[in-house]
């Protein structure tokens, strides 16, 4: 029994031996080979890894028109765990800061929810983009102030007080930016909004680094081994934009004082040639320190300046919508160019009435399109419902409607190459069914033949179906970035996206919206240069009615489809027409008239009353 007892004791003794060894030598490997802690600790007495960061990729217009470059900034970095014992006050008075805005600041660095990764050990962003003259007076006070060094860096430029909404803006990254990617640390920049987000892979380029040497006071002393193991930062690739400068400028000063947009679309190619949104900004206010306090004034403004209407702004599409309908009702059999609808004063059916302006009846297809008749395009769509020669059901003829709709871009986002698209909204028929609970019918609808009802559109969805028109049938998804340095644009925007439609049939649309403007709503638009095709809207709404234009010229070879979308701006031949002339006149001649300059003047001082405004 003495013996077992004592056989036990000697495993036991050994077992905590061995248990003791490796409890030290797990520690000893955590500490030495997997905790950064120490590592950067002994790392940081000697030696400093600096980020070098890249020049992010300029930006220019189709013309080579430079439009966002980038100029040096510095930003101010501290390690914490040597800044002890600087005199915060003198330092707050060379910076122009307040001593309480330095303690909260210094309280965000060392808050790991904020600064994820946060290391006492290595350097953290204090204070970002000072300007050259900043930068210049702080520099002769910084050996006062251990552990704070300066980083060179470059701020966004934008050359033009135009196209804010497209080009977008940088900013200071948040912790799910650094969360979804690696590549970024706390006090790193990027795109926000437009092209600088959409494209900020493209344009930010790869980091560099280099190690410098530190004596034991701390202080810089060269680079380590002459630089032997920096890393050279590759600059972002430049982009070129489709987007004409002179056209996006015209469009903006037409559109001052007035809510909407304008979208010019070259239909060959599916780039875009001006992109307008009213109200607008500056893009050259939405840099440096400032951009977080200007980009809350405009979320504040009610006018809503940072909604980008052309993209995210939905609206009834009013009369351009009726050459969809046409050219549905043509494929489907259920008109020929030569059917004819009455219309007297408007579309009369059981106790319903949609008006109309007075014109002659009845109307075949083209004279029908050219005086934008109500009652031609409501009885094209009541007989497509109801005709069981050609569909089993009104669900049927509702859903074959529908799916027309959408193989003319309609009713999903086009896949521009822009941030936060819109869809817009083309009904179904299980739509209506859960509306109306079963009980609808082609009357219950009627109003979606004009472009109103339930459905909406973008201004980018209309120039689209304009430039769809203007091809005859097909379109390539529009998109803004036209070349990319040493690489290329998705191959989605070279593609060929063909409509249900047969050629044949847009050739009688294109007439129609030719004889609009030889002698019918859209008229005023008429040049004897080159012929224009085009479509009035005045899209119903609870206040003043909307102002729509959508056409292309010339119509053979055409070179640019045109929509615009002034909101409460009343008949579609009040501001419609007339700026799609003034832009098409622009991008087709590469100048305007004199006259032309008069109209743009004129339109330019324009102001709609939009007080009590509230979207």
């Amino acid at each position: 029994m003495a013996n077992s007892t004592l056989s036990n004791r000697k495993y036991i003794l050994g077992f905590s031996a061995v248990l003791i060894i490796v409890v030290y030598i797990v520690r000893l490997f955590t500490l030495q080979l997997m905790s950064d802690d120490y590592k950067q600790r002994a790392d940081s007495n000697a030696l400093m890894r600096r980020i070098q960061y890249p020049a992010r990729g300029a930006i220019t217009d189709r013309n080579g028109k430079l439009l966002v470059y980038n100029q040096p900034a510095y930003d101010i970095m501290v390690i914490m765990q040597e800044q002890v014992g600087v005199d915060t006050l003198d330092l707050c008075n060379s910076l122009g800061i307040d001593t309480a805005w330095y303690s909260r600041r210094m309280l965000e660095i060392k808050d790991r929810n904020r600064n994820p990764g946060y290391s006492p050990y290595t350097q953290q962003l204090f204070m970002s983009q000072l300007s050259v003259e900043e930068f210049s007076v702080f520099q002769e006070k910084l050996f006062h102030y251990p552990g704070f060094y300066i980083q060179k860096r470059s701020i966004r430029q934008y050359s033009y007080p135009y196209a804010a909404h497209i080009l977008g803006d940088v900013g200071e990254v948040n912790p799910s930016d650094i969360e979804a990617d690696d590549y970024y640390r706390p006090g790193d920049y990027i795109g926000k909004q437009g092209i600088e987000k959409s494209y900020e892979q493209q344009l930010r380029g790869i980091k560099g680094s280099e190690i410098l040497l530190r004596d034991v006071h701390g202080r810089i002393k060269g680079r380590y081994l002459n630089g032997k193991y920096d890393i050279k930062p590759i600059p972002g690739k430049n982009l070129t934009l489709s987007l004409d400068l002179e056209l996006q400028k015209l469009g903006e000063k037409l559109m001052q004082g007035k809510l909407g947009s304008i979208v010019a679309i070259e239909p060959s190619t599916g780039e875009i040639l001006c992109m307008v949104t009213s109200p607008t900004y500056d893009p050259r206010t939405m840099v440096g320190r400032q951009r977080g306090k200007k980009h809350k004034e405009l979320a504040r403004d009610p006018m809503k300046p940072l909604l980008n209407r052309a993209i995210m702004g939905t609206y009834p599409p009013g009369s351009t919508f009726k050459t969809s309908q046409a050219l549905t009702f043509l494929q489907e059999g259920i008109i020929t160019p030569q059917t004819a609808y009455p219309c007297t004063g408007g579309f009369h059916y059981g106790g319903l009435t949609v008006g109309c302006h007075g014109h002659g009846s009845p109307l075949p297809l083209v004279p029908a399109i050219a005086t934008s008749c109500n009652g031609y395009f409501c009885w094209g769509l009541l007989n497509m419902l109801n005709s069981r020669s050609h569909y089993k059901s009104t669900h049927v003829a509702m859903s074959t409607w529908r799916d027309y709709m959408v193989s003319m871009g309609f009713g999903y986002k086009l896949g521009v190459d822009l941030p936060s698209e819109a869809r817009g909204m083309i009904p179904n028929a299980e739509f209506y069914d859960k509306h109306y609970k079963g009980a609808w019918k082609g009357l219950t609808v009627i109003s979606i033949s004009i472009g109103q009802g339930e459905v909406t559109l973008t201004p980018l969805q209309i120039a689209n179906l304009g430039a769809t028109i203007a091809n005859r049938g097909w379109y390539i998804k529009p998109h803004i970035v036209k070349e990319v340095q040493d690489d290329t644009i998705s191959s989605i925007y070279y593609k060929r996206n063909y409509t249900m439609v047969s050629p044949v049939h847009y050739e009688t649309i294109c007439q129609g919206m030719e004889n609009a403007v030889r002698g019918g709503t859209c008229r005023s638009a008429y040049t004897p240069q080159y012929v224009i095709c085009g479509k009035t809207g005045t899209a119903q709404n609870r206040g003043h009615d909307h102002s729509v234009f959508m056409g292309f010229a010339p119509r053979e070879n055409p070179k640019i489809a045109v929509a615009v979308y002034v909101e409460n701006g009343g008949w579609g031949a009040t501001y419609g027409v007339p700026f799609g002339a003034l832009i098409m006149e622009q991008y087709i001649n590469g100048h305007l008239s004199e006259a032309s300059k008069q109209k743009v003047e004129t339109f330019a001082n324009r102001r709609i009353d939009y007080s009590g405004y509230a979207r």
